[in-house]
């Protein structure tokens, strides 16, 4: 079961919280709201996004005019099979022990967000389209579990990575937020992630063009001269690395042709 809806809340407060027996994806598609949990309230912004898990009580409030939220409900079963086969999910987004995790999309990727839901709205809603619409999602926003001990300087650098102006332009897009010598840069992050600049910075941009390829209808080249790769045998390369399979076959896999003509 894959249910999306979009609602406008009105700001009256709510009278008590509710529980729901399935996986609540939700975000902030404009305006602002009160995010009412068990714990105490929170103010939500446009472009704030929550994954909350089954059981959980929660309520949501509209502050001022024109508060929209876009919700899907995901059953159980799918999200559990999902933490099984990918193991780095695991205490994070849906399976995290807290049982809800916030996290914040800018305007590009807010805009990516609402085109792979309308993708997603107007499939059959089965687990083949849910997967396609989270996998890339949760492979943008899953924490890389920085060590705590990194440099401040370098945990910066590589959180900026996952912006499209810094991966755009590959391990110099990060070593120059970084604002070190590339050696040094490459030497700390052996040190701390067992990673290149490159390598870290390609696995992101792998996971750009994954959604981009299940969400867009552009063609490879155009996509892979966004993530900042413009050779394509280079893409190509990369991709199979890091999905196992050609872009094309990709998104024969995940995506389908959904609208259909009238």
């Amino acid at each position: 079961m894959t249910r999306l809806t979009r609602a406008t809340l009105t700001p009256a407060r709510p009278r008590h919280l509710h529980d729901h027996d399935f996986c609540e994806l939700f975000w902030v598609q404009n305006g602002q709201i009160r995010h009412h949990l068990p714990q105490g309230a929170e103010t939500l912004d446009e472009g704030d996004i929550a994954f909350i898990s089954a059981g959980q009580s929660h309520a949501l409030q509209g502050r001022g005019a024109h508060a929209l939220v876009v919700s899907i409900a995901f059953h159980p079963d799918l999200i559990a099979g999902l933490a099984a086969r990918h193991p780095a999910m695991q205490g994070q987004l849906f399976w995290a022990q807290s049982g809800y995790i916030r996290k914040h999309r800018g305007i590009r990727a807010l805009a990516a967000l609402n085109h792979a839901a309308g993708h997603l709205e107007r499939s059959s809603c089965d687990t083949l389209a849910a997967e396609a619409f989270l996998l890339p999602l949760c492979a943008e926003l899953i924490d890389q579990k920085l060590p705590t001990d990194m440099p401040a300087w370098l945990s910066d650098a590589c959180l900026a990575a996952k912006e499209p102006e810094v991966f755009r332009n590959g391990s110099a897009g990060l070593v120059a937020r970084a604002g070190k010598a590339h050696p040094h840069v490459s030497r700390m992050m052996r040190k701390y992630l067992g990673q290149t600049p490159s390598d870290y910075v390609n696995g992101i941009r792998m996971a750009h063009a994954a959604r981009a390829l299940t969400t867009d209808d552009e063609p490879v080249a155009v996509i892979a001269a966004g993530c900042g790769i413009p050779n394509m045998s280079h893409f190509h390369k990369l991709f199979r690395e890091a999905h196992g399979m050609t872009p094309l076959q990709y998104r024969q896999q995940f995506q389908r042709q959904l609208v259909q003509p009238r």
